[in-house]
């Protein structure tokens, strides 16, 4: 496996990711100042600048390349030295020892970046691994629906985040589509999300019906963010310092209670999610909205925002509400796109602070197919935040077609 780093960035130009190209510039660089240096004469002198070419090369090329322009350095220092009479002074050798110790010094820095490059290009391996293992690619059509779905992490050194889709075929021409947005960012997040797509998939074996959907989800998240063996653990509590703990009356707690133990920031995780089934046919949706954006039906020329009657709490809090899920139904006609997506996408902002004017620009790509609308909207969403991405994106389009 290559170790692609910084300068093997694909945006960037041919000549600057190739390091034979890299290593010719530097080299180029010497031979302008030892140029630089002979033309100005002895009044001026720059060959010392030439001490820097190595330092510089370390940034941006590997240590055998590094050690190829600390070798060139020390003739053109000798050349520049013999021309402005500088060769048989008693300074010289402290120059020459300086080209060492820098030459030495950028080798090594050289050799400690590559490995860094190096282990990176395995945790995005790994991290692309891991996608591709919870998000499994949703197919391009599923029954009467063609589908589209994209990724975009805030992070892009991660890959991946906290936002998830999956979709399932329940038989008899039912089709459910799922995407959530975990609370928070990290490992602890992709967990949660192999816990939840893990539920997910059971439910649709299952052919949980809607309406018990997301308690079934729910009961099932709660579970394993208590359960010991799946949570991350928190570290043992300090022993009692002396004379005090066990004969000052404290009592001991359970055996083994440090390894039930479950970390607070683990437990408080929840997840907002949107759950969709098609019916037999694709003649109409059902939505169970569980604290989620609402999604945006594409429907004869319209953007309709299709907000929830009756909201309720994230995947993860349901013991604090004993309500049934409420579901909205909306016809869907041959041609209309539904689109779920991610707080990441409304959440967005440009250089001065506003958010992304999704049904805005949703209204100049009403005629497009799932793939080409899910390509226009995640390349104008990143020419809309201009850097890199506040919060993850997931975005999934359905279109009946048939």
């Amino acid at each position: 496996m290559t170790s692609p780093g910084a300068s093997e960035d694909p945006h960037l130009p041919r000549f600057v990711r190739s390091a034979a190209s890299r290593l010719v510039a530097a080299l180029l660089l010497l031979v302008l100042l030892l140029v630089v240096d002979v033309a100005a004469g002895p009044q001026i002198r720059i060959g010392g600048i030439m001490v820097g070419v190595p330092a510089l090369s370390a940034v941006f090329l590997g240590p055998a390349a590094v050690l190829i322009v600390v070798a060139a350095t020390f003739p053109c220092l000798a050349l520049a030295a013999a021309s402005n009479h500088q060769l048989d002074t008693a300074n010289f050798p402290v120059v020459l020892a300086t080209v060492t110790l820098i030459g030495a010094a950028s080798v090594m820095a050289a050799a400690v970046r590559q490995r860094r490059e190096h282990e990176l290009a395995q945790a995005r391996w790994v991290a692309a691994i891991t996608q591709r293992a919870l998000l499994r690619p949703l197919p391009t059509r599923l029954g009467p629906l063609a589908i589209a779905s994209a990724y975009l992490a805030a992070d892009r050194e991660a890959a991946i985040g906290g936002d998830l889709y999956a979709a399932a075929d329940l038989g008899g021409g039912r089709i459910r589509v799922l995407v959530g947005d975990v609370q928070g960012k990290g490992m602890a997040a992709v967990e949660v999300t192999g816990m939840l797509l893990a539920a997910f998939r059971r439910t649709a074996r299952g052919r949980v019906p809607l309406r018990e959907l997301p308690a079934a989800l729910d009961e099932s998240l709660r579970d394993d963010l208590a359960d010991p063996a799946e949570a991350p653990q928190a570290p043992p509590p300090p022993p009692p310092e002396p004379g005090l703990g066990l004969g000052l009356g404290a009592e001991p707690g359970p055996a083994g209670g440090a390894d039930k133990a479950v970390s607070p920031a683990f437990l408080e995780r929840f997840v907002t999610a949107v759950l969709v089934d098609v019916a037999p046919g694709g003649e109409s949706i059902s939505v169970a909205n569980c604290g989620h954006p609402p999604p945006i039906l594409l429907h004869r020329g319209q953007v309709l925002p299709l907000e929830c009657g009756r909201p309720a709490v994230p995947l993860g809090l349901g013991d604090l509400t004993p309500e049934t899920q409420h579901l909205d139904t909306y016809d869907l006609d041959i041609g209309d796109v539904l689109l779920l997506y991610t707080d990441g996408v409304i959440e967005a902002r440009d250089g001065e602070g506003a958010f992304y004017p999704l049904t805005d620009r949703l209204a100049d790509w009403r005629d497009l197919a799932p793939a080409d609308l899910l390509l226009a909207l995640t390349a104008d969403l990143a020419r809309y935040v201009g850097s890199r991405l506040g919060d993850d994106v997931a975005v999934v389009a359905l279109q009946r077609v048939a």
